[in-house]
């Protein structure tokens, strides 16, 4: 296989990663809200642990949608995926840290990181829009730093940007590779 037949694999097992972007969506919402009603440390704390239940939500939610949620052994795409997680896990730690010193940056922070995050995924996946969302989030990040918004709004601001990138994804792939 070629590295276009790797990307499309990846596409095809997991609708282009559409279902992992919704399911994020929907804790970024959950934790925001949680921020908004409930405290800032559970806000994170949801957050955190939402976040480790992405990716086996992502899949079982990519199985309902008929898709196998299982790429090719040989694909080396999934490692660059895997990979990227390094990002999330060291972007957690500095938005944490970052919490205890000036705790509505938290959000900011992690949008930027997980902006930077997706950008990878363009490679895993063949798709622009991975560029297009890392960018939204991005700059999101750093509106909400510099426009001092209150805590729970940078996580409102990334379920809201993640559920409309979710299913643009889906809508997307359900479009270019029916199987």
């Amino acid at each position: 296989m070629n590295f276009k037949e790797f990307q499309k694999d990846m596409r095809i097992a997991y609708l282009g990663g559409g279902t992992g972007i919704l399911v994020s969506g929907i804790i970024w919402l959950i934790s925001g809200f949680a921020g908004m009603y409930l405290t800032k440390e559970t806000s994170i704390l949801t957050f955190f642990i939402g976040g480790m239940l992405i990716y086996p939500l992502g899949v079982y939610s990519v199985k309902l949608l008929n898709r196998s949620g299982k790429h090719q052994k040989n694909n080396p795409l999934a490692k660059l995926a895997f990979e990227s997680t390094a990002i999330l896990f060291i972007g957690l730690f500095i938005a944490y840290s970052i919490f205890q010193i000036q705790k509505s940056w938290f959000f900011p922070v992690m949008l930027m990181i997980i902006g930077v995050r997706y950008l990878v995924f363009q490679s895993v996946y063949g798709m622009k829009v991975y560029w297009i969302l890392g960018l939204f989030l991005i700059v999101s990040g750093m509106l909400c730093l510099i426009s001092n918004q209150p805590f729970h709004f940078g996580g409102i601001t990334g379920g809201i940007i993640e559920l409309i990138f979710g299913i643009m994804v889906i809508v997307m792939e359900r479009k270019t590779n029916e199987t």
